[in-house]
């Protein structure tokens, strides 16, 4: 007589979880298991661990036609992730285990042939899924911790498929109660190790306090890589639910998430060999790239024009959207992308140019064709640019000059964002539209003197909208309800980089 259990598991598609319903079906025939329903390799090769899984743990392994169907059978199922579903539905439909306590939960999780259950990527997105369809979820206990981060989640946690068997027959596991760990203590590079550059020190403020991005132009050691890592010590710190979508890309891209990183923003800064696939992400089966892995934090590319062109060109519609669309022939995915941008580059390729020391000797035209090499669309996406010189050999040399720490920083752009979040309720840098115009509206004189920057042409009319953000941002740090003449004078100095030494 035919016997039939049916389990519930997710798959994996971007930074969703897609529901799948695990279907087991015994019947007379040529013994074996046939998993179908769009399964890649690794999905296939379940059989085998399942089936020596099962044996080890001193249960039978049913000498019977066996059929597993993974629904919807159009969406592709991939990875080890349904290999405790398969065994546990093949256990219930031979009667081995009872199929009560499964009711109202969903099963997730790898075997290993001792039986062991080993973790599996993806486990927070799917977490937060099952969740919000009222059932709790079954997981390998390593991967317990990450799936209690789900807001009101109800996690069963299990280490051997014998003992989750054994747990079965007495109702079912004991379910673990979901607990938001705290926010690290800020261990970030501190900005009082900067020595000197006080402009570049504000232009650091002021990325931070509106979530702009920043363009950074100067000779070699002139400490352009210093300040950039010194960026996320002075950010906002991050709200529960963008700790949550940092784990979560975390989650999926890096096999799982570690909670002692939980609140921490990330620093991505891929090298400048990256392709394009490498930094929006991609593959058969769509993962997310460098601008995702940046999700809520920096992306610094070091050496900007020795990315190739079309690579950079990539990040265009990132930086507008804050989302990034990966499209295959059989897979689409959309991944988070609202990053900070912050680029270094030298002026001109030996990276003496406007150095006091003289050293440069590159001719005008090479210095052209070198800045050539970043597009003027996306130079227009960068709200900062900013020359960057050297610190002169006596601020090296004083001991005793003190500078501000990225604690003293981060209070006022914590305030300043504030302002922004409570006023309109988006930073500054997402701004659009009548958003922008209702609440960025300079002042009359503010307003001219923008006017007039655009009426000469050193404006477009994308970046003359940068430079609005960036005043309001500037007026925010004080704490003024308009934007002024000051603000926006201000505004249009960081946007220098058509006028850095030539």
């Amino acid at each position: 007589m035919a016997q039939l259990a049916m389990l519930l598991s997710r798959a994996q598609n971007g930074l969703t979880a897609d529901l799948v319903t695990v279907e087991v079906h015994l019947a007379p025939g040529l013994p074996g298991l046939n998993i179908v329903g769009l399964p890649e390799a690794a999905v296939r090769e379940a059989k085998d661990r399942v089936k020596a899984a099962i044996t080890t743990c001193g249960y039978r392994f049913p000498v019977q036609r066996i059929t597993c169907n993974l629904a919807p059978a159009d969406l592709p199922k991939e990875g080890s992730r349904f290999d405790l579903a398969i065994a546990l539905g093949i256990l219930v439909a031979s009667e081995q285990v009872p199929a009560a306590p499964l009711q109202a939960v969903e099963v997730l999780g790898e075997l290993s042939l001792s039986g062991e259950l080993r973790p599996v990527p993806g486990v927070l997105p799917a977490a937060l899924k099952a969740t919000q369809a009222g059932r709790a979820l079954l997981v390998p206990a390593a991967c317990a911790d990450e799936a209690a981060l789900a807001p009101q989640a109800r996690v069963l946690p299990a280490q051997t498929l014998a003992a989750l068997c054994a747990a079965l027959h007495e109702g079912g596991p004991a379910a673990i109660a979901a607990s938001a760990p705290k926010a690290p203590a800020v261990d970030e590079p501190d900005l009082a190790d900067v020595r000197g550059q006080p402009q570049a020190r504000r232009a650091l403020e002021i990325a931070a306090a509106g979530e702009h991005s920043l363009l950074l132009v100067g000779s070699p050691g002139a400490g352009k890589s210093m300040l950039a890592r010194r960026l996320p010590g002075i950010l906002p710190p991050l709200t529960a639910e963008e700790s949550l979508e940092v784990a979560a890309v975390a989650s999926i891209a890096h096999g799982g998430f570690d909670a002692a990183d939980w609140g921490r923003r990330p620093f991505r800064a891929p090298h400048h060999t990256a392709s394009g696939v490498a930094l929006v992400g991609g593959g058969g089966q769509p993962r997310p790239g460098e601008i995702t892995l940046a999700h809520r934090g920096v992306l610094f590319l070091d050496e900007l024009p020795e990315y190739e062109r079309r690579s950079l060109e990539v990040l265009r519609e990132p930086l507008e959207s804050g989302r990034i669309t990966v499209s295959r022939a059989a897979r689409q995915a959309e991944f988070p992308a609202r990053f900070q941008l912050v680029a270094a580059m030298n002026p001109c390729p030996c990276g003496w140019l406007g150095d006091p020391s003289g050293k440069c000797r590159c001719t005008p035209d090479q210095v052209q064709r070198y800045r050539g090499r970043i597009s003027g669309p996306l130079l227009d996406r960068i709200d900062l640019q900013l020359f960057v010189p050297r610190v002169d050999a006596a601020q090296l040399a004083d001991r005793t000059a003190t500078a501000e720490s990225s604690t003293t920083v981060r209070e006022r752009v914590i305030a300043a964002r504030s302002r922004q979040l409570d006023r309109q309720g988006v930073p500054n840098a997402q701004l659009h539209g009548k958003a922008l115009e209702r609440h960025a509206a300079p002042d009359d004189t503010a307003a001219a003197l923008l006017q007039t920057a655009l009426a000469r042409h050193l404006l477009t009319a994308r970046s003359y909208h940068r430079c609005l953000r960036v005043a309001r941002t500037l007026a925010d740090l004080d704490n003024s309800e308009r934007t002024g003449a000051q603000h926006a004078a201000e505004a249009l100095r960081y946007r220098e980089m058509d006028r850095t030494p030539v």
